[in-house]
């Protein structure tokens, strides 16, 4: 069990944080688990069947994701998907979108980080392979796969630790 303000492991039966002493949650696990099921190939299969509509299901829940694992130890917000896809982007031609990735790479790299996650992903990952990668073809889905496997991994310790 963890702190719900600074994150530090709380020994059974605590009632405050000993480290900076803010009172238990007694909740262990979320009252909304987060799907855990984001993979590569799921994802370019459905989204050709239906015509893109569920890259924006998956995009749109990655967002909302790390919102409800993050935002109370960052204090941050990230963008909802379709606000992004269909007003923001069109109006920045583009740059929101490149802004976005590079956001959420970070955002999602440091909560791993800060659970203890021996994974890792930042928005050097989305330069690297999304945006130089995609010389080479693959490198945009080799980019979607480590964001994918990253979200799934902290979901599922969100999950399990809250």
């Amino acid at each position: 069990k963890y702190c719900s303000n600074c994150g530090a492991e709380i020994n059974e039966g605590a009632v405050v944080c000993v480290k900076c002493g803010a009172a238990v949650q007694t909740a262990a696990a979320p009252v909304a688990p987060r799907k855990t099921n984001k993979g590569l190939a799921k994802f370019i299969f459905l989204s050709i069947i239906t015509l893109g509509i569920y890259s924006l299901v998956v995009m749109s829940s990655l967002g909302n994701d790390i919102n409800v694992v993050a935002s109370r130890y960052d204090g941050k917000r990230t963008m909802h998907y379709c606000l992004l896809a269909f007003i923001v982007s069109p109006i920045t031609l583009g740059i929101a979108s490149i802004v976005w990735f590079h956001k959420i790479s970070n955002r999602i790299g440091r909560e791993l980080n800060r659970r203890g996650i021996a994974y890792n992903l930042s928005a050097a990952d989305y330069w690297l392979w999304y945006v130089i990668g995609s010389i080479i073809i693959v490198g945009p889905f080799i980019y979607l796969h480590k964001l994918f496997k990253a979200a799934n991994l902290m979901c599922a310790d969100y999950n399990q630790k809250g």
